[in-house]
């Protein structure tokens, strides 16, 4: 073992040595390590260090911690544990480690099947480094299994720092949970917290949140590399036909940035109609294809990955040409960190944000559906106060609220300490408690002044770097020279009329499917428990509701004439008879009724009746009733369809094609279907007009 100074690291001289060939043994004979780098990593070989590293994408914060991991183990030092927020960012961790011969493991979402193999290994000292997302620590066998078995932990780090703080773009509520732990670590443990995007208020409020004594290494922001441009563009149809027109013609490969899942489906099936190698990436994709897509990029094997923010922090590619946002995102410092990926061994990269009208109203949904109404948090309180312990059916079965909105506020109230869970369910604790509305209410006006600084940046006339950068609070950029601003819009083209008639096609054509409902909700219904016996068959939906396409179509005709227009008629009829194609096809129409607008659907599902040459049938009966689209979960959602219709008229055998206007959680169209084929109708297929984007959540 090494000699050793009186705090118990290793002497300087070696120190350095053995981090020169360890670098070297990574990168290659001519490397060397960015400035602040070498100082970063020898402060964690002194026991009880706390150090904030804030520096710009690229500069190498995992270098960081992998080295002075090495360093901790070679002298007998334990286990590091890295709290790290993606699934992404963990793949591309471990691969770095067994590059320094650190044996690393991963306990997440994704891999349940492995964590008693992980546990083993832990007991054995068969691991260096553990990766974990702090969603976990809410979880049982953290507590139970995986702490003890890590014995004497050498370093902790906290990845993606800004996570913690209400005032990060990122803030993530399981974050809140690492305070407490870095505050009950032994004092000799070292911790690490780094991140790139954090403003002066970030900062602070992270070093307080890691103790006393936190030093903070703050680096420069700027990214010389990066040209950054903005290109305004007037709808989906003029961003879809200029990624088609200019993404072949971008350096190497690269990310194309969406706000929502639906827009990356959508982004990766145009490109691959135009000839592009492209595959859509977002967080509930399964793990094969994740990775898949993930080493497609590494890979250089596809020119684009179409991407929701689940492909982000950490994600380690340092020859990406070139970052495009298909839509504008929420926060100047959101996009900093999402344009950081590219460019990072390369001499210029290429980052534009294409942004267009919907934009706004995405980001404010985003910011107003970040917390939980406080509403909601006191049902929840109360009713595990009245009922005792409850698990998450069971309030479903109880409260209006949906399955995301209840998890939300139940991972908020735990972490405030107001419920507690176990094997029985959900249960309110001893602890007195309030809701924080001051700080909801504050964070949201952030939230919202984040949104006008990016609508800032895309107006603004100067160099956009230097705007980035001081947003940021780094005041040492300079105008780089690179940016639309200052070398002229290169990516400004005229759409081409062609392509532009091929997007809007395309986006006409965008049909979704309607997927089954395969089991009844537990508890909802009075003899509806178990499988459904027989589901409808899959059906489809013609657009996303509101979209771009026909989705706009249906909102106006939805709300606005009241009357669906003829073209959705015929675009219905050509979705059915020539994509669909049903085997064998319907053999007659019928409709969900409605008692606020009993004439809407009813004369629209007569007419596409008309056009596909079968007759129309007033199966189907409404009752007063709530709206069902404020009904909030499955359980809800179908006592509300149940109540609300009835069999009234005339049901024929054969294949029904069962149409309304707006699917969204499809317990409507599921009920529907059980009465019909309850009174005699055949196979039930499912038509709307739209979908919503959210639909099948529940």
């Amino acid at each position: 073992m090494p000699e050793s100074d009186r705090s118990g690291a290793p002497v300087r001289d070696e120190v350095d040595g053995r981090l020169d060939r360890y670098l070297k043994a990574i990168f290659g004979p001519g490397a060397d390590f960015h400035p602040g780098q070498r100082d970063a990593i020898k402060a964690m070989l002194v026991p009880g260090a706390r150090r904030l590293v804030v520096e710009r994408t690229g500069w190498g914060k995992s270098l960081v911690y992998w080295l002075a991991t090495r360093l901790l183990r070679d002298t007998g030092k334990g286990p590091t544990v890295v709290f790290s927020p993606l699934l992404s960012l963990m793949r591309n961790q471990i691969d770095a480690a067994a590059a320094l011969g650190l044996r690393a493991a991963t306990i997440n979402s994704s891999n349940t099947e492995l964590w008693a193999d992980v546990v083993e290994a832990l007991q054995r000292g068969e691991v260096d480094v553990l990766l974990i997302s702090p969603e976990r620590l809410s979880n049982t066998t953290w507590a139970s299994d995986v702490l003890p078995a890590l014995g004497a932990i050498g370093m902790v780090v906290i990845d993606e720092a800004h996570c913690i703080s209400d005032w990060g773009h990122d803030f993530r509520p399981e974050y809140r949970r690492l305070r407490r732990i870095v505050g009950a670590l032994p004092p000799d443990v070292p911790v690490l917290a780094t991140t790139a995007t954090a403003n002066a208020r970030v900062v602070d409020d992270v070093a307080t949140q890691l103790g006393e004594g936190v030093d903070i290494q703050r680096g420069t922001l700027v990214r010389e590399s990066l040209s950054l441009h903005v290109i305004q563009l007037a709808d989906q149809a003029e961003r879809l036909a200029w990624l088609a027109q200019m993404i072949p013609s971008l350096p190497g490969s690269g990310i194309i940035y969406c706000l929502t899942v639906a827009d990356t489906q959508r982004v990766a099936r145009w490109l691959a109609s135009q000839g592009i190698e492209a595959r859509p990436y977002w967080g509930g994709l399964g793990t094969e294809e994740r990775v898949a897509a993930e080493q497609g990029l590494l890979s250089n094997s596809i020119k684009a990955l179409v991407a929701t923010t689940a492909l982000g922090m950490g994600f380690d590619k340092p020859d990406i040409g070139f970052v495009v946002h298909f839509q504008r995102p929420p926060s100047v410092i959101a996009y900093y960190q999402q344009v950081g990926r590219a460019g990072r061994a390369m001499e210029r990269a290429e980052v534009i944000l294409l942004t267009g009208r919907e934009d706004d109203n995405i980001a404010e949904y985003f910011i107003e559906s970040a917390f939980p109404p406080p509403t909601h948090l006191r049902d929840i309180v109360e009713t595990l106060e009245t009922h005792g312990q409850m698990k998450i059916p069971v309030l479903e079965s109880t409260l209006n609220l949906s399955h995301g909105q209840i998890l939300k506020a139940l991972t908020l109230l735990e972490i405030e300490g107001a419920v507690g869970h176990d094997g029985g369910g959900y249960f309110r604790t001893p602890n007195a408690w309030t809701a924080d509305v001051e700080r909801m209410e504050r964070v949201t006006a952030l939230r919202l002044a984040e949104l006008a600084e990016i609508q800032a940046y895309v107006d603004h006339q100067d160099c956009r770097m230097v705007f980035l950068a001081e947003a940021l609070d780094d005041k040492t950029a300079t105008d780089c020279g690179i940016c639309d601003r200052e070398s002229g819009p290169r990516h400004e083209v005229a759409i081409d009329a062609e392509l532009l008639n091929a997007a809007v096609t395309f986006l006409r054509r965008d049909a979704r499917v309607i997927k089954q409902r395969s089991r009844w909700p537990t508890g909802a219904l009075a003899g509806h428990t178990g499988v459904i016996r027989p589901p409808n068959a899959e059906g489809m939906a013609l657009s996303i509701y509101g979209d771009a396409g026909w989705g706009t179509l249906v909102r106006d005709g939805k709300y606005g004439t009241r009357r669906f227009d003829d073209a959705l008629v015929e675009a219905s009829a050509e979705l059915i008879v020539d994509r669909w194609q049903p085997d064998p096809p319907p053999d007659w129409v019928t409709a969900i009724p409605s008692t606020t607008h009993p004439d809407l659907v009813r004369d629209f599902a007569t007419a596409l009746a008309g056009r596909l040459g079968i007759p129309f049938v007033e199966s189907l009966v409404a009752h007063a009733g709530p709206e069902q689209k404020h009904m909030e979960n499955s359980t809800q959602q179908l006592r509300n369809a149940a109540n609300k219709m009835s069999v009234a008229g005339t049901v024929r055998g054969g294949r029904v094609l069962l149409v309304d206007d707006i699917v969204d959680s499809r317990w409507t169209l599921t009920y529907a279907g059980q009465l019909l084929r309850s009174a005699g109708a055949g196979d039930v297929l499912p038509f709307a007009l739209a979908i919503r984007a959210s639909a099948g959540d529940d």
